[in-house]
């Protein structure tokens, strides 16, 4: 009996957690590679947080999905961080190595720019300027990408000015920093628009930026994805533009921590979202 193989063990921690679709998503790619393994969704406290890292490994976890509050708390405890989570300040995904170190990584920009190369397969990246809306964690990640792969200059406003002063400071001179108030004007010739707050989401202010000035050929992104189809996507509809949900991007950020942890490449398609959405 004790020759038997361990059984992989994946999941997601946060605080809170049970509104999380990963365990949807992974158990449904399990699933659809009959792999004999298990994706649990944990909510673990802050002060708990070191501890429950060092215990999993031992009892046959691979990795983690990481979420709020834990994302820039994790880059302390991990032993390994790839270049790109430690630019953006955050992990969303660790690998238990079998040399016993936690090694950090974060696919949200991957996952951002996959989605829009996905459900938006004309987009440009060098058509003109990106303008950001937010300037939190998501946003760090989708500002490294948008550089990443070529957007020439890149917009942003937050509703408290000094994170966004702070992104600027990070990340360099194609970003310009515009006020909270006057964040309508920034989407003036701007090719690509992206809201990484959570104004529109279920239970949270609605987006009252002013997008009179939105371009009708523009690429437009929400982050959010609960609703799937935001008042912020649904007034771009309306002017001309192309829209893209945020549900892809949870899909695609999470495709690298499956492959790393249990061996297949998961295709993200129209099954897979339907399996989230019906979660």
């Amino acid at each position: 009996m004790t020759d038997l193989p361990k059984i992989p063990l994946a999941g997601v921690i946060g605080h809170p957690i049970a509104h999380s679709r990963s365990p949807a998503l992974h158990g449904f790619w399990l699933r659809r590679h009959g792999i004999k393994g298990h994706y649990i969704p944990m909510d673990v406290a802050p002060a708990d947080l070191e501890a429950t890292l060092r215990l999993l490994p031992r009892i046959g976890f691979v990795g983690l999905n990481v979420t709020i509050p834990h994302k820039e708390a994790v880059l302390k405890i991990a032993d390994v961080i790839t270049d790109r989570a430690a630019l953006i300040g955050a992990a969303n995904t660790l690998i238990f190595r079998k040399d016993g170190k936690i090694h950090a990584d974060n696919t949200d920009g991957a996952g951002f720019i996959a989605n829009l190369r996905q459900n938006a397969p004309n987009w440009n990246p060098a058509a003109g300027p990106a303008a950001v809306l937010g300037a939190g964690g998501a946003a760090r990640a989708v500002v490294a990408a948008l550089i990443e792969v070529g957007v020439p200059e890149i917009r942003i406003a937050n509703r408290t000015r000094p994170r966004a002063d702070a992104l600027r400071a990070d990340f360099g001179a194609k970003l310009s920093v515009h006020e909270w108030v006057q964040a309508g004007n920034m989407l003036d010739g701007a090719a690509t628009v992206i809201n990484t707050t959570s104004l529109g989401m279920a239970g949270k202010p609605e987006f009252r930026v002013p997008m009179d000035a939105l371009s009708p050929g523009a690429v437009v992104n929400d982050l959010v994805y609960n609703p799937l189809k935001t008042q912020f996507l649904l007034e771009a509809e309306q002017r001309g533009a192309s829209i893209v949900d945020g549900l892809g991007m949870l899909l695609h950020q999470a495709a690298p921590g499956f492959e790393r942890w249990f061996g297949p490449t998961p295709a993200v398609d129209e099954e897979t979202r339907q399996a989230v959405l019906g979660s």
